[in-house]
């Protein structure tokens, strides 16, 4: 047990903590898996979601909810695939290979490139996702509004905006963003049937002519790419990455009627990209209740390749060598495959002294 104790960390709330200690960890009581955006920092979580959906749930086949913003919503949909284990291979080779970029590529640059990565993850098996037995997917995506209703060359502006009407209060976010929520089941769908916080919710159907565009829009970070628009089956307008309202998900999680398992790089959920200077906007105990988060621990990510996890700024970093990041981030996709090890020696027999509440 020390060995996952050195690699893994876990948080839990209070009814999960009290389930798993009374009953251990059933992969029948899991209901929903949230994973956040954090672009780069998501190669980390490779390895646990291979062990997560090529062998854990398997044993326990239900459906389930998987819902993921940005590069979260690009791990969630790979496991909808046929082989959730080769498409994810597939996806963290895309990402670490498929994105070489010149100096300072312009956001047509960049979108091109990402569509081509989301169009060689997904390739011919869009219906598997939109038709999984046992997964339902939902992408979070943010719809503009107001100044950022439409792409145009004012977008910094408008976004200048939107950081500041931000910083007074996350709710003020709303006047200039709604959530755009994808969907393969909206009869099912929870939360986002109805508005839960600040922001308006639009709810629409995943088809065959849109996934790959809403999974591109849900990683459409403002000024690095360009906002997706003419989405088909969905309403007009432009979208853009998930992750600016919903970069953890913060969601309301004691609606569920189960456990929620959320594989994650951090041991907070901050609810939006713009929150992270806020160290007071973080999710609180009650509002994950019955979560129980997994990861990389803080030694564990120690030691990895740079003493991070990697990022984003590594595309600066590494500007006249991209191959050197792209085997960096490698090594951390090879050295993740130990958390998701661990994660399974430790869900076969829970060693409960690991088990930290959100509080702590």
């Amino acid at each position: 047990m020390n060995a996952a104790r050195d690699v893994l960390a876990i948080r839990a709330g209070a009814r999960a903590l009290a389930r798993i200690r009374s009953h251990g960890l059933d992969p029948a009581e899991v209901a929903l898996i949230p994973a956040a955006a954090g672009g780069p920092k998501g190669l980390a979580l490779i390895g646990l979601d291979r062990a997560i959906f090529g062998e854990w749930l398997p044993r326990a086949p239900r459906r389930r909810w998987l819902i993921g913003a940005s590069v979260g919503a690009w791990r969630m949909a790979a496991a909808c695939l046929p082989d959730p284990v080769a498409a994810l291979d597939r996806l963290a080779l895309l990402y670490c290979d498929e994105q070489e970029y010149r100096c300072r590529p312009s956001p047509a640059e960049v979108t091109r490139v990402c569509t081509g990565l989301v169009d060689k993850l997904i390739g011919n098996d869009a219906g598997a996702v939109l038709h999984h037995a046992q997964y339902k997917l939902a992408v979070l995506t943010v719809r503009g509004r107001g100044p950022l209703a439409r792409a145009h060359r004012a977008a910094a502006l408008g976004w200048g905006f939107a950081a500041v009407a931000n910083s007074l209060g996350r709710g003020h976010l709303s006047g200039f963003l709604e959530r755009g929520v994808f969907t393969t089941d909206v009869a099912s769908l929870p939360f986002f049937r109805t508005r839960f916080d600040a922001f308006d919710n639009q709810v629409i159907p995943i088809t065959a002519a849109n996934l790959n565009s809403a999974l591109l829009a849900s990683g459409s970070i403002p000024l690095i790419l360009e906002g997706v628009t003419a989405i088909a089956d969905a309403p007009q307008g432009t979208y853009w990455d998930g992750g600016i309202i919903d970069y953890h998900l913060a969601l309301p999680y004691p609606q569920v009627d189960g456990l929620v398992l959320y594989p994650h790089f951090a041991e907070s959920v901050t609810p939006g990209w713009l929150d992270k200077p806020f160290p007071g906007r973080r999710a609180n105990a009650a509002s994950l209740d019955n979560v129980m988060l997994v990861g990389p621990s803080r030694n564990f990510i120690a030691r990895l390749p740079g003493g991070n996890l990697p990022d984003r700024s590594d595309f600066r970093r590494y500007r006249t060598d991209p191959a050197m990041r792209s085997n960096l981030w490698k090594q951390a996709i090879t050295e993740g495959a130990r958390v998701g090890d661990a994660f399974l020696r430790w869900a076969e027999v829970p060693d409960l002294s690991m088990l930290r509440g959100f509080d702590e």
